[in-house]
């Protein structure tokens, strides 16, 4: 599963932009075989005065912090294709407020400490995943 939180200082992104975005992100995921339900997209407005970039304060700024579970990232050359990926999905929601911080981050997460719905999802690429991805819920398999 993916799990983007999406750390922004308010103004950033109205509702419509948040909707469109997540719905974005989920689009591209998707188009790579996974279920739409993986992909989760949290929005946390920061006050101001409580985000600090290098111990200053981040009047306008957006930190992304992604955990890949279901899939990950076997060597350099695909985790700079997975950075630019991830860029291109975000760029043009952000670039359009001249003077914003962003940045992001991905970590892989070991999916073997991850169920949904107390479930181990199935395996990548499995028949089973596909099923999921049809469907668009969990189920025993």
């Amino acid at each position: 599963m993916p799990l983007w939180n999406i750390h922004h200082t308010p103004d950033v992104f109205t509702d419509a932009e948040k909707q469109s975005l997540a719905a974005a992100i989920t689009d591209q995921y998707a188009a790579i075989g996974l279920p739409r339900f993986y992909v989760v997209v949290l929005f946390h407005e920061v006050a101001p005065q409580d985000f600090f970039i290098g111990g200053e304060n981040a009047p306008t700024a957006v930190r992304i912090a992604i955990d890949h579970i279901a899939r990950h990232a076997s060597d350099s050359e695909n985790r700079t294709r997975i950075a630019e990926w991830v860029r291109a999905m975000v760029a043009p929601s952000l670039e359009r407020h001249p003077g914003l911080q962003w940045e992001f981050h991905v970590d892989d997460t070991s999916e073997e400490m991850w169920m949904i719905n107390g479930l181990v999802p199935p395996p990548a690429w499995s028949e089973a995943e596909r099923d999921w991805a049809k469907t668009n819920r969990s189920a025993a398999y």
